[in-house]
């Protein structure tokens, strides 16, 4: 018993010895932690105060402490910021789906403003901007040197009111600039039509009324084609769609897998992480899909893109996307503004991050430029020869009227095709894929 005692007591005193050499060195590396913080806020005290006492002009103390807490977030990382009260509330304007402005999504890249995508149909896209420009100037004044916020700013104006931006462009010998007349942007999140035996779906954003709209636009141009039976499959159209709420890129995800992960979210903190799985229920009943990206597919894109892609519910066509695999929290704070602040990166379902990698399409496909228009525009468009143009060729005497039929319809789809390839040739490509899916299967 006198053994078990003097054990206990030899194990209790090297526990203490443990705790105290682990310990020990723990706590006096935080209590010099905690000092040199409270000596660089005391280096920050004095600088505000001599700002204060000896800028040649005098200095809102308001905006000084503003643009200290904003240049302590831009330094972070492109995508964490104070968001001021006026911003804050056009922050939450934008996501119900309408706003005054240009129409594009920037990011900051070497000091310039980057066009992430221009958003269809705004004044943007429209005066022909583009992703992956950079915009040097606003009305003659250089954003190098300005924060994102700043040069965001002075984009900013009056609905109706001019703006003159210079865009640098990959492939330009020179910067040029742009007129744009500001308006007021009104998103149209998402877009059907039908295409032969396909439905195109565009997914311009991802605010409040994506999900919604997109179940109405699959309903309406199914029944438009008379039913599922008469769809051959579905592309997604994510090209410049610069993203938006994470919840929406979920649920649109959601709407064509049965189950399965969706994305999962790591950040610092057990609490920052999160996984989100799919629901039974899939709107076009496991039709073939195929799903397009390019460069300016962000953020929430990439989400379902990365989804779909994994799960191979969907061919990615089309170009890498931008990459952008983190996560943006806004927590309001004082005075009504805000802090936007990156907590955590998101993983397709395979663990892949692309984070500064984006999706890479299953098929690469490259946007070429539009071919110029014709001079003549009444001369006919030269054609292979076939039997029927040869002189004294013979008739099909034994072609029906139904068969006539068919023959005729088929020449107008090959028109048809054609045509789409000169007006989009990225869609054209992922309409060939359904089609070639379609008939590999059985389908038709």
């Amino acid at each position: 018993m006198r053994k078990f005692v003097m054990a206990a007591l030899g194990g209790t005193v090297a526990g203490t010895l443990l705790a105290t050499q682990v310990a020990g060195p723990l706590l006096a590396q935080e209590a010099e932690r905690k000092a040199t913080v409270y000596e660089q806020l005391d280096l920050f005290g004095d600088i505000f105060e001599r700002v204060r006492a000896a800028y040649v002009e005098e200095v809102d103390d308001a905006d000084l402490i503003r643009a200290a807490i904003n240049g302590m977030l831009t330094s972070l990382d492109p995508h964490s910021s104070y968001l001021p009260p006026d911003d804050f509330e056009t922050m939450q304007v934008q996501t119900s789906g309408e706003f005054g402005g240009l129409g594009i999504e920037v990011t900051q890249e070497e000091g310039f403003v980057k066009v992430v995508s221009p958003i269809d149909g705004t004044p943007a896209d429209e005066a022909g901007i583009e992703a992956g420009d950079f915009i040097t100037h606003v009305n003659g004044e250089s954003v190098l040197g300005l924060t994102l916020d700043e040069a965001v700013e002075m984009m900013r104006g009056p609905v109706g009111s001019e703006i003159v931006i210079t865009v640098a462009r990959e492939g330009a010998d020179e910067p040029f600039d742009v007129t744009i007349v500001r308006d007021t942007i009104k998103l149209t999140a998402v877009r059907s039509r039908v295409i032969g035996d396909a439905v195109v779906v565009r997914v311009t954003t991802f605010n409040e009324q994506t999900y919604p709209n997109l179940k109405a636009e699959l309903e309406k141009s199914i029944g438009e084609m008379g039913g599922p039976e008469a769809v051959d499959g579905v592309v997604l159209d994510l090209r410049n769609n610069p993203g938006g709420l994470l919840t929406q890129a979920i649920k649109v995800s959601d709407a064509f897998l049965d189950a399965g992960e969706i994305v999962s979210t790591r950040g610092r903190n057990p609490a920052d992480s999160d996984r989100y799985n799919a629901t039974k229920g899939d709107l076009v009943g496991g039709k073939p899909m195929v799903v397009l990206i390019n460069g300016g597919s962000a953020s929430a894109s990439e989400i379902v893109a990365g989804a779909l892609q994994d799960h191979r519910r969907a061919i990615v066509v089309g170009e890498r996307s931008f990459g952008k695999g983190s996560v943006q929290t806004v927590i309001p704070l004082q005075a009504d503004g805000a802090m936007r602040l990156t907590t955590a990166r998101y993983y397709t379902p395979s663990g892949r991050s692309i984070q500064s990698l984006g999706v890479a399409p299953d098929i690469v496909v490259e946007q070429p430029p539009r071919l110029p228009a014709p001079q003549d525009d009444d001369a006919p468009a030269r054609e292979s020869p076939h039997e029927a143009d040869l002189r004294g060729a013979l008739d099909n005497d034994s072609m029906t009227e139904d068969e006539r039929r068919q023959l005729e319809e088929e020449a107008r789809k090959a028109e048809d095709a054609a045509r789409l390839r000169q007006e989009d040739y990225q869609l054209a490509y992922a309409i060939d894929i359904l089609t070639g899916l379609n008939a590999i299967n059985g389908a038709k």
